[in-house]
């Protein structure tokens, strides 16, 4: 397979304006063309300017990620798009809470797996622990693989949130 045709990973950030139905026109572009969206997150950045930063992870070939910028900055409420992959170096992490039910042996297990994986304990039960974890979503997969078979209920994660290194912002 050519690296032209090579599925990728990309992060992309798009600065926008905080307003009614942008985000549903940046997600109507990518479910328009049949793209999918892996991570999403979306919050106020600056107050005063009403503006928005949207965290996107995708997949897809170069051509396709190429074309998801150029569309993305050809909506009107879009100020800038970066792809943190290719374009610099950046920091990526995720939140997720995870909750674990076990008694016995399963619940000091997954109480000392969660010290090698810094999670934070935020709520426990006789029966329960739900942890807090954050890192790059590999370290999460790592840790929610890990808690299934001691006895893993739910998950609940934050999707990607990432930012340039360096001094240059957005």
């Amino acid at each position: 397979m050519s690296a032209e045709n090579q599925i990728e990973r990309h992060t992309l950030s798009v600065l926008v304006d905080n307003e009614a139905g942008v985000l549903a026109r940046v997600i109507g572009l990518f479910s328009g063309r049949g793209y999918n969206i892996d991570s999403l997150t979306v919050a106020e950045v600056d107050e005063q300017e009403h503006m928005s930063r949207i965290t996107i992870v995708t997949l897809g070939t170069p051509p396709m990620i190429e074309q998801i910028k150029a569309q993305l900055g050809r909506l009107v409420p879009v100020h800038r798009v970066v792809d943190l992959t290719v374009e610099c170096e950046s920091v990526e992490r995720e939140l997720a809470l995870v909750k674990v039910t076990g008694k016995g042996d399963a619940r000091v297990e997954a109480l000392r797996m969660s010290e090698a994986f810094r999670a934070r304990v935020v709520d426990a039960t006789p029966d329960s622990f739900v942890f807090e974890i954050t890192g790059n979503t590999e370290k999460i997969d790592a840790f929610i693989g890990l808690m299934k078979p001691l006895g893993l209920r739910e998950v609940s994660r934050t999707g990607a949130a990432a930012i340039s290194r360096g001094p240059e912002a957005m």
